[in-house]
Formats: C-alpha cells, structure tokens, sequence
C-alpha cells in the first residue's frame, strides 16, 4: 500500500475555497491579497486564516453550503484518482480549508479521507470563528505523520502534493514531492515540478 496526499486549494480544486465565499460579500480583493500572503510564506498560515475567517462573518450559511458544494475541480483530478488508487495508492486531501468543500470533492471524486477545517456556524450564519485539524504551517506534516504511522507507511511510499507554504510541513516526509501550479517557496524543496493545470501529468513521473 502507498499514500498519496493532495492539498486540495488550487490543487485538487481550481482556486482558492476562501476567495469564492469571499468574492460573495464584495470583499474578494482584501481576502486574496491575505491568501497571496500567506501562500508565498510571507505571512503565518494560523493567523491569515483566522483573520479571513473573521472577515466572513455574518454570512448566510445556507449560501456558503451552496457555493462549496460547486466549487471547479482542477483539470485532470477525476482521471488522477482512480489511477492512483489501481496503482495500490490511498488518496488523501489535507486542506487549510474548510470540510464544506472537501466533503463534496471527496465524494465526486472518490478520495479516501478528506482531513480539513470547521466553519462555525450559529443561529443560519457563520460567526467568523473557524477550528479544526488543519489550522496551523505545520499541520499537514503532522497529520501526515500520523497516518503514516497507522497504516505503516514509509516516506518512500509517500507522494504528496500542494501549491502553497503550508504544503512545505508535509514535504518534509515523502520522497515523492510534487509542486502543483506552486509558489517558488514550494518549488525549491519539490522533487516534481508541474506548470501546467493538469494533474494528470503527475502519473509521469511515478511507477
């Protein structure tokens, strides 16, 4: 058994969950220039996603559902999957994100887990509040550890795969390291470099 690990972010989905809900409020501006921020390593992953939370607040949760439950896959992730998986792969989504969107990814696209973050939500509306497993710039690697650990899997077997920062932690513990449409930051420590917007073309460069 091998794992393949996907951010999910303009990774697995083609763009960025947080700037969707935002472009909804008429605040999209402010809310990618934070993304931006934080995805090239300029700025700490717990604090600009706390602070882009907080800028949804008071929205109407019903709508948040609607919008995450139709984000755009990446090109090429609904052939990816598959194909991984008759190649002895478990193929998991760690995402900065929210469950909202990885829940309906993971089922359209038949991942094996999704592990990602909690909007809260009280009385129909979100609170500006967020918790979860992914909060943090060290959290995938940490989670990825973990199922590492449980299921008896080496480094070796491991391929991950992000675009941004808070991919680096899980790049530490494969040695397979994909660098996905990526920030440079994230480059420089890939293995495996794709620029174009097809996922596809990882299968590649793996046996």
């Amino acid at each position: 058994m091998k794992l393949a690990v996907f951010d999910f972010d303009s990774t697995l989905m083609d763009g960025e969950t947080i700037d969707f809900l935002a472009e909804e409020l008429g605040i999209g501006e402010q809310v990618t220039k934070i993304t931006e921020e934080a995805m090239s390593g300029r700025l700490d992953f717990f604090e600009s996603l706390t602070t882009r939370v907080a800028l949804l607040k008071g929205m109407d949760y019903q709508r948040v559902v609607d919008i995450c439950s139709n984000l755009p896959l990446m090109p090429g992730a609904m052939e990816l999957v598959p194909a991984l998986q008759k190649m002895g792969y478990k193929v998991v989504c760690f995402s900065g994100g929210f469950r909202i969107g990885t829940t309906p990814a993971r089922e359209k696209l038949g991942l094996d887990a999704d592990f990602s973050n909690v909007l809260h939500e009280k009385d129909g509306k979100l609170t500006g509040l967020i918790g979860g497993d992914m909060m943090f710039g060290y959290s995938k690697g940490d989670m990825l550890q973990r199922i590492q650990g449980l299921m008896g899997i080496t480094r070796a077997e491991t391929l991950v795969c992000g675009d941004g920062a808070n991919d680096l932690s899980m790049f530490a513990h494969a040695d397979t390291r994909v660098a996905f449409c990526a920030r440079e930051v994230l480059k420089k420590e890939a293995n495996v470099v794709i620029d174009t917007k097809d996922l596809t073309k990882i299968l590649d460069y793996i046996k």
